[in-house]
């Protein structure tokens, strides 16, 4: 079996630190900013070591570095997998004012002021973005909800070369930002405004039978199978780990947790399904 090197990266204030703690819990050996001049005696442990700790490696760097360990480790007989952690600016400006800590890029003296230090890494960021890397947005995440995404992504129990996050939201409380797919279902007849409704969740038969009988709700599902059954085919060929598909309603508790529960049970035979329901609780 091959050897499996996560590169974990993303915006400062996001989470790095955490979800090391979390990988290392699943058995991963963590490294943590790795001198890139070494890189090299690294990826020869890696590749032609016999030593079970490198079975499993995560390797976490600033956004800055990545493409230097990224270019080190990619087109090896390895299973590379790529992690980018972001969150909004906002959320990370607060995180910042709570622990008090310093910004790196403001102790380096690459920027003035914590508001260009954010903005410079989102920029960075966007640039190294690939469609074949996993995403995963902080901003709404509890330590067990991170916790459990990961194991769910990476478990070394099992290494689905695919798996799909089907995860229901609302759009009043902002859209998943890890989402690789965003579906807006808000055109579909809404259970809120029926007043004997309006208490029950998606979760429940009531709903799901008042969403699911309208024609407008069998034509969507119709449509966007189609589409999904072509998109996965694709994203698996191209290599692609995980993919996360977000559908929408107004406010993540009728018509898309409905729709999430009926795309889960669609794929869950073919491949590694997980769903979620953010805004349920």
């Amino acid at each position: 079996m091959k050897r499996r090197v996560i590169l974990l990266t993303g915006i400062s204030g996001a989470g790095k630190t955490t979800t090391m703690g979390v990988l290392e819990d699943m058995g991963y050996h963590c490294i943590d900013q790795f001198p890139i001049s070494l890189l090299k005696d690294l990826q020869t442990l890696i590749v032609k070591g016999t030593d079970p700790r490198f079975d499993n490696v995560v390797i976490s760097m600033s956004l800055q570095d990545f493409d230097s360990y990224f270019s080190t480790f990619r087109g090896l007989d390895i299973d590379l997998r790529v992690v980018f952690l972001e969150a909004t600016h906002d959320e990370l400006l607060k995180r910042y004012k709570s622990t008090r800590r310093n910004h790196p890029l403001l102790i380096s003296n690459k920027v003035t002021t914590l508001e260009e230090a954010l903005t410079y890494e989102e920029e960075s960021l966007s640039r190294l973005k690939d469609t074949s890397f996993t995403g995963i947005d902080t901003t709404f995440l509890k330590g067990s909800e991170l916790k459990s995404r990961l194991n769910k992504m990476f478990s070394l129990d099992s290494k689905p070369t695919f798996s799909i996050s089907f995860v229901s939201f609302g759009y009043k409380n902002g859209v998943p930002l890890d989402a690789d797919l965003l579906f807006d279902v808000r055109f579909l007849p809404n259970p809120f405004w029926d007043e004997n409704l309006r208490e029950y969740t998606g979760e429940e038969l009531i709903i799901k039978d008042f969403v699911m009988k309208h024609e407008e709700t069998k034509l969507f599902i119709k449509k966007l199978k189609s589409f999904l059954d072509y998109a996965f085919k694709e994203y698996v060929k191209e290599g692609k780990n995980h993919f996360t598909v977000g559908i929408g309603c107004t406010g993540g508790k009728h018509r898309s947790v409905v729709l999430v529960d009926e795309f889960y049970e669609i794929y869950k035979l073919k491949y590694h399904c997980f769903k979620e329901h953010r805004d349920l609780q």
